[in-house]
């Protein structure tokens, strides 16, 4: 691989960067808060890829220039095997992955693992109050449920199985990027959606004062009553 071939692998990976950034793609991969630097990033890798391209072209144009060396009586190429770096960008380029989701979720152990008791402001106004499902675990588990009381609460997120196979309520938890999300589990009780798993659900409801252990990490996991649900289509942001 000649230093105008590592230039194109470059372009097409700053490429596959830069329409992951300007689109929703990159929101399956990192948090939001990322896209400047993502978009920085793929900007930097296109533009070094054709200052090396317009070089290499300037080089073979000249007259005098001979075969490729780098005055050692080696050649500029590299291994043909450096190619394989194109194929992750164009896995992102013709290749859409999916979110993390129900595999996830019964792998891995849930996210309510840091004792929070702390002063919980009261819920949002509005009927039902919409939570995300780490706001429901900490306030029912760490506050014992306190300002959930005598409150509609709407929660979405995919449904995932229990390991007795009942549905539950999870959404994935992200500090920095999809390599270090967590499921956070919500169990469920009252109209529990029957649907397969992965399938995104609006659930409308009440806190009940009912938890188990995750066995997994034997993390606490809250248990929320469904009188209410819908199939939604997967939010652009899928992570929490």
């Amino acid at each position: 691989m000649n230093r105008a071939s590592q230039a194109v692998v470059m372009f097409f990976l700053g490429g596959a960067i830069l329409r992951a950034s300007v689109t929703d793609l990159y929101l399956r991969y990192v948090k939001q808060g990322l896209r400047p630097f993502l978009i920085a990033a793929g900007t930097l890798l296109v533009i070094t890829a054709i200052v090396a391209l317009l070089q290499e072209l300037r080089h073979l144009n000249r007259p005098e220039a001979g075969p490729e060396d780098d005055g050692h009586g080696h050649g500029r190429s590299g291994p043909t095997v450096g190619w394989l770096l194109l194929l992750p960008a164009l896995a992102l380029l013709f290749v859409v992955p999916p979110a993390l989701g129900a595999d996830t979720a019964a792998r891995a152990g849930s996210a309510l693992t840091d004792n929070r008791e702390v002063a919980y402001p009261p819920l949002p106004p509005g009927d039902p109050a919409e939570l995300t499902l780490l706001d429901y675990g900490y306030r029912a588990v760490f506050d014992h449920g306190r300002t959930l009381q005598d409150r509609r609460i709407q929660l979405t997120g995919f449904l995932a199985p229990e390991p007795d196979g009942q549905p539950m309520l999870a959404r994935i938890v992200l500090s920095c990027c999809a390599a270090d999300g967590v499921p956070i589990k919500i169990g469920l009780r009252g109209q529990v959606p029957q649907a397969p798993a992965d399938t995104w659900v609006r659930a409308t409801g009440r806190w009940i004062p009912h938890t188990t252990k995750d066995p997994i990490n034997d993390a606490d996991v809250p248990y929320f009553e469904v009188s209410t649900w819908e199939k939604i289509t997967a939010p652009a942001e899928p992570y929490e």
